[in-house]
């Protein structure tokens, strides 16, 4: 439930998440290995795991339980829930085969970063980028670019609740620091990440933008290298501009 906001959680459905939450992890599992990883009664596990069976959202193989197809139709939903992500989405793609590199679109929900498309280019090294995948913003150069475009009060909004966690020794860890690169990234329109959530990948991104109001971010990313030099400070970050301002205008006089 999101910070602040009025009623009560669930417990059962607490648990059916973090049942959820531990078969995700961990793949495939049994009965008796949920039954260790989330302390529940076996009894109880059980009956869980066969109601959201019962409903597709597990389904049984081996006698280990995966997650089911029904949340892929979910997940297909929300992934196009909105038109703006809708015009993104195909320009990650072409982003990918113009660069050769990894491309990848995130939006921001509940102070959290979710892939909702990833590409990748004849070149490009593959990462843990996998849509639905959520991220820290603040060490991403597309969760930056989102950062710099929400309000001051927002932004300390989400780093009191999920902090500015060290990914690598090139994280942005204090919240000042951060706050001068958000400024920088509003006045060159683009941000960057050196290290900062993989060491050894480096990535550019820019906010997307519909009448001033910030949709998710596009990063292009890749071994640090070959991102390097003018390709890292000028070409990359030139070419995203170029990018995300023809976003803008699609979203804006669609």
């Amino acid at each position: 439930m999101p910070p602040n906001e009025p009623g009560r959680s669930l417990k059962t459905l607490e648990n059916a998440l973090a049942i959820i939450d531990v078969i995700q992890e961990r793949d495939a599992l049994t009965i008796g290995e949920i039954t260790d990883e989330v302390g529940f009664a076996r009894s109880t596990v059980h009956g869980y795991v066969k109601t959201l069976e019962n409903e597709d959202y597990l389904t049984k193989q081996n006698g280990s339980y995966k997650l089911g197809m029904a949340f892929l139709d979910k997940g297909g939903d929300v992934r196009i829930r909105d038109q703006q992500f809708r015009t993104t989405i195909p320009k990650i793609e072409e982003i990918a085969e113009e660069t050769g590199e990894r491309a990848q679109f995130i939006v921001e929900e509940h102070g959290i970063g979710t892939y909702i498309h990833t590409a990748i280019g004849n070149n490009a090294v593959r990462a843990d980028s996998r849509i639905g995948k959520r991220i820290n913003l603040h060490a991403s150069s597309a969760g930056k670019s989102i950062l710099a475009h929400l309000p001051h009060s927002r932004v300390t909004e989400i780093i009191d609740q999920h902090g500015l966690p060290a990914l690598t020794e090139n994280t942005v860890t204090d919240q000042e620091i951060l706050f001068d690169e958000l400024q920088k990234i509003r006045d060159r329109g683009y941000a960057v990440s050196d290290e900062e959530s993989i060491g050894g990948l480096r990535a550019v991104g820019a906010p997307v933008l519909s009448n001033d109001t910030v949709i998710g971010g596009v990063s292009i990313s890749g071994p640090a290298h070959r991102i390097k030099g003018e390709r890292f400070r000028s070409e990359l970050p030139n070419f995203l501009l170029g990018v995300t301002n023809e976003l803008q205008l699609r979203l804006e006089y669609q």
